[in-house]
């Protein structure tokens, strides 16, 4: 048996209560699902997730295309409602709609071309404070601009205030995606597969970008990835999502739940991996 064989957590219905009490030491996590489902129409996607999640843990989420990982990430959005179960945060209902307390940076980098990296940034803290005009004037603007330029230049935009995303590198646009979530200063940050398109050698600097930032403010942080070792190498827990119940005669019947849990650190982080008959049906799974 293995160091990490020792440590990995499947979550079997016999054991799946147990399982959970030891993922959270606090009596009031910061985000838990109680059996949650996401159906639509005869298609279930999700189906009795339960999870406790503590502030400031980062949560790399991988598993098969499909099997509701990004789903999760829009219900923790509030982008989406679960078709049954509760979704908590600090023991409320997580509110139905995003508002500043979630950043999120998706893939495909929403940033406005015809704005400035620095008005990119800065509209962030304009808009909520007006709301008629989308704009600030005197003081409170220059404040604004101030935050933004701060946040720019501790993603490494400092000298590119001024630029215009068209004319940045899928590196730097992917760095201005995750300071227009930081700039509100979230509680939680939802990333969707933000470094899929990326070249190895930036995506290398992106990760160290992304530890050093959570390192710093110590965010509750879901990220969708379909790259084993991005999640090994940059969680402090991994979710797998998978389907365990399959009817070939209504394959829509049954959806996916978290079937493995697993605590990272950085002394095991090296030396961990999933059951190669799991992963090598994630990995199947995703080239189709």
């Amino acid at each position: 048996m293995t160091l990490f064989s020792q440590h990995i957590v499947p979550l079997s219905e016999p054991a799946m209560s147990d399982s959970r009490t030891a993922t959270s030491s606090s009596p009031s996590a910061f985000i838990e699902a109680r059996n949650l489902w996401q159906e639509y129409g005869d298609l279930v996607v999700l189906e009795r997730l339960n999870i406790k999640v503590n502030e400031g843990e980062f949560c790399t989420l991988v598993g098969a295309s499909g099997c509701g990982k990004s789903t999760f990430l829009r219900m923790l959005l509030g982008q989406e409602r679960p078709s049954r179960g509760e979704l908590l945060l600090s023991g409320q209902a997580l509110p139905n709609e995003p508002d500043p307390s979630r950043g999120v940076v998706f893939q495909r980098y929403s940033v406005f071309p015809h704005l400035s990296v620095l008005d990119n940034v800065a509209l962030g803290l304009e808009l909520p404070k007006s709301k008629l005009l989308g704009r600030l004037f005197g003081a409170a603007k220059r404040e604004a601009r101030e935050r933004a330029a701060a946040i720019l230049t501790k993603v490494g935009l400092g000298h590119a205030l001024n630029k215009y995303p068209s004319a940045l590198s899928g590196g730097m646009q992917q760095r201005l995606a995750i300071a227009q979530a930081l700039v509100m200063q979230p509680r939680m940050l939802l990333l969707d597969e933000p470094f899929g398109a990326l070249d190895p050698g930036i995506r290398k600097d992106m990760h160290a970008l992304l530890l050093e930032l959570w390192q710093e403010t110590r965010l509750t942080v879901f990220m969708v990835t379909h790259d084993l070792s991005e999640g090994f190498s940059l969680g402090t827990r991994l979710l797998v999502f998978d389907k365990v119940r399959h009817d070939p005669q209504a394959p829509n019947a049954y959806g996916a739940r978290i079937t493995y849990d697993i605590p990272l650190n950085e002394a095991r982080r090296a030396q961990a991996q999933l059951p190669n008959e799991l992963a090598e049906r994630i990995a199947a799974r995703n080239e189709l």
